[in-house]
């Protein structure tokens, strides 16, 4: 009876390895398709807090289509995003009258900002936006 136990158990052996032969490359791909994802959840949120910085710049008084480019762009520039753009929707910021909405739009490609070597989100560009309404506070006390 010890001698059957001793058999069965090296018969064994070789299913394990042909098991982990087979789950290997299964639970690689899930982890490599994680930490995509979490890239790219991370752009996400870097693009989308470039955009509302850059809207948020936009309401001062003395504020201009740069003044809105450089702070959008100095988020990007911190979260080492790369490719990235930033529009205004209308182009210019001074034409705007008070009352009226503006849009910062800030997006970049996916495919420069991966981690990983295989793209998953390959082709993609992602963008955050920022909408707000341009006020100007009185100058005089």
């Amino acid at each position: 009876m010890l001698l059957s136990k001793r058999k069965n158990r090296t018969n064994r052996t070789g299913v394990a390895a042909a098991e982990f032969a087979v789950c290997l490359p299964v639970i690689v791909l899930i982890v490599l398709s994680t930490i995509e994802a979490c890239t790219m959840i991370f752009l996400k949120q870097s693009l989308s807090i470039a955009a509302y910085e850059g809207a948020r710049a936009g309401l001062a008084q003395s504020a201009t289509n740069s003044t809105i480019v450089n702070a959008s762009t100095q988020v990007l520039t911190e979260r080492n995003v790369k490719g990235g753009s930033v529009t205004l929707n209308p182009s210019n910021l001074t034409s705007i009258a008070p009352g009226n909405f503006y849009t910062v739009t800030v997006s970049a490609p996916a495919a420069p900002n991966a981690i990983v070597p295989i793209n998953f989100y390959r082709g993609r560009t992602l963008t955050g936006t920022a909408t707000m309404m341009k006020e100007f506070t009185s100058s005089t006390p």
